[in-house]
């Protein structure tokens, strides 16, 4: 079985290989950049190849895919193959590793052992990069049906009053309304005017008379 043959460092043309793809994943220039350049410093860590594809949760290439099949022919030819770039996931925020070189490389080398140590050189997202994303807005809570209003009582219909309670309840309005009213004052007869009955009227003498002496 051939032996898979790595290079100490990544080929030149790798870096603005991974800078392309994480373009489709980091829109600020600023923040791409820096992860490029970080990647052009990083230590070189060793991973398996199954290992490597599932954290990064990418399907495993066919042998027949050109790329792959290019890379078999250079384990064949014991030629070297670049180690790969990486930017690492995180698990507890739900992103996967991403391979932002080297996709076709691992799935050849898994094809030779799934076993092969890969040369990788992997660096963190930023811290600010990291909680920007973990602040995003949950999804919005399903809302409760409102529950059904209960259906309204029918109200119970009016008791009929009889005739002998009508009748009771009358005499007694009727007996509070005549004690509460005052009895009227008898009306004085008029008094007599004391004039002797055939006294003739007395008649006022007239202006310049004079009475005889």
């Amino acid at each position: 079985m051939a032996q898979v043959i790595w290079e100490t460092a990544p080929d030149a043309h790798d870096y603005p290989a991974a800078s392309n793809y994480l373009s489709l994943l980091v829109a600020d220039e600023a923040l791409l950049t820096d992860l490029v350049a970080q990647m052009q410093v990083a230590p070189v860590a060793h991973y398996k190849a199954k290992d490597l594809l599932r954290a990064s949760q990418l399907a495993l290439l066919t042998a027949d895919n050109v790329h792959v099949a290019a890379d078999l022919r250079k384990i064949r030819k014991s030629r070297a193959l670049s180690p790969v770039l990486l930017v690492r996931g995180d698990l507890l925020r739900g992103f996967p590793l991403q391979i932002a070189d080297g996709y076709h490389r691992i799935c050849a080398s898994y094809f030779v052992n799934e076993n092969t140590d890969i040369p990788c050189r992997m660096i963190d997202l930023p811290g600010a990069f990291r909680v920007a994303a973990s602040k995003q807005a949950p999804p919005a809570k399903k809302a409760v049906p409102a529950k059904k209003a209960a259906p309204a009582k029918k109200a119970a219909p009016a008791k009929k009053v009889t005739k002998k309670v009508t009748k009771k309840v009358a005499k007694k309005v009727a007996k509070k309304v005549a004690k509460k009213a005052a009895p009227a004052k008898k009306v004085a007869p008029a008094k007599n005017v004391g004039v002797a009955v055939g006294a003739p009227p007395e008649v006022a003498p007239e202006a310049g008379s004079t009475t005889a002496q």
